[in-house]
């Protein structure tokens, strides 16, 4: 079970929201810092990060363009 504050992977596209599969996010309840989304996503949607897995870099174009 995926659990508050944990990182999560996200496995499907939501390019409604500028999000790509594989980007990195946290499970939250309270919103803090500059926010790229805030997405109701299912439980099938993300994954935990896999213990040797890394993060990279992309430019979100919705922060970008703003």
């Amino acid at each position: 079970m995926i659990r508050e504050l944990e990182s999560v992977v996200l496995t499907t596209d939501l390019p409604e929201y500028g999000l790509e599969r594989d980007d990195i996010g946290t499970v939250v309840l309270a919103l803090d810092g500059q926010t790229v989304a805030v997405v109701s996503v299912l439980a099938a949607q993300v994954r935990p990060v896999a213990r040797r897995e890394i993060a990279h870099a992309r430019v979100v174009l919705a922060l970008s363009q703003a």
